[in-house]
């Protein structure tokens, strides 16, 4: 392992990975669309709203996978007296209200 590299993993029910690399599937799919609009000389406003829409579903996969950090890994370290969690949860949300 390289110095200073924090190779942490989570267990996912399959349940929870499934939907996460289906909404991932989607926002990929969004992506490659807007692509082939700009290929495409597609309208500038067109392709806007595509982007605010992939923007959107990214948002939307980033609330769902932070609701399960924190009813997971969060309360995992709580629980077990820790709160180097709650310090890393405080940076990610820092970094989303930029």
């Amino acid at each position: 392992m390289e110095e200073g590299c924090e190779c942490k993993k989570k267990y996912r029910q399959a349940s929870e990975a499934t939907e996460l690399i289906h909404r991932l599937n989607r926002i990929e799919g969004q992506i490659r669309g807007i692509r082939s609009m700009v290929e495409n000389d597609a309208y500038c406003v067109d392709i806007l709203t595509q982007v605010s829409a992939a923007g959107a579903a990214l948002t939307a996969f980033s609330r769902e996978l932070l609701n399960s950090h924190v009813r997971t890994c969060v309360v995992q370290d709580i629980r077990g007296g820790g709160e180097d969690k709650v310090e890393e949860l405080l940076k990610v949300i820092q970094k989303f209200i930029k």
